[in-house]
């Protein structure tokens, strides 16, 4: 939503094209106070291209207001961590883009949360998965009837090609392939090695395990 001249947005934000703290604000405080397991997944505010081809390279977002400028870094999925700032509600600070704000979409985004040492129990995926449709379901009445398949694997290829294996006791390791994809299934920015992991019927036994840090790990939801 762009802030209309005179609307109390910090005078900053002439410099750029912006969208409403406050807007962004109440969009992202839902999260917070959802009152449901949520241990395994987590929530950014994230900047996405509206279709092929709009390019994230370079994009800067901050947050501007009459008392404050915060620059908020994009990873190359374009989310950024939300900063909840009281003072920056009640001044109508502004989220300043670099980019005309018109060829993006600006919206919380819910992921599984990546471990520091690359070992995911299948049982915790599935899980994470679980947690994410129960939150999709609260924000989305037509979520009802979907499922959890699997979860997504996003790397940004600057390690070289990933490697994610499944590992499943006395039956040894299994090589989950890698292809190019987008990080979220509804991201149209498909500039990542993704690997999809699908769960087994009945019970996970087995875990996932990979050398490097993904960018972001995604519930499949269909």
């Amino acid at each position: 939503m762009l802030l209309a001249a005179g609307s109390g947005a910090a005078s900053a934000a002439a410099t750029g094209e912006w969208v409403s703290y406050r807007d962004a604000y109440r969009a992202m405080v839902v999260f917070e106070k959802y009152g449901q397991p949520k241990n395994f997944i987590q929530s950014h505010y994230q900047v996405m291209p509206r279709e092929k081809g709009v390019s994230l390279d370079g994009v800067q977002l901050s947050l501007q207001g009459k008392t404050m400028q915060l620059n908020l870094p994009l990873d190359a999925a374009g989310r950024s961590v939300f900063p909840f700032l009281k003072a920056a509600y009640d001044e109508n600070a502004a989220l300043v883009l670099s980019r005309k704000v018109g060829q993006y979409v600006f919206r919380p985004r819910i992921s599984i949360i990546v471990q520091a040492d690359g070992l995911y129990e299948t049982a915790h995926l599935r899980a994470a998965c679980e947690q994410a449709l129960a939150w999709q379901r609260h924000t989305d009445a037509s979520a009802g009837a979907k499922k959890c398949v699997g979860v997504r694997f996003a790397f940004t290829g600057a390690a070289g090609e990933p490697e994610v294996r499944l590992r499943r006791g006395a039956a040894g390791d299994t090589v989950l392939p890698a292809v190019t994809g987008a990080a979220f299934s509804d991201d149209p920015h498909a500039a990542f090695r993704v690997v999809n992991y699908r769960f087994a019927e009945g019970a996970d036994k087995g875990q996932v395990v990979m050398t490097d840090a993904p960018l972001s790990i995604a519930a499949l939801i269909e």
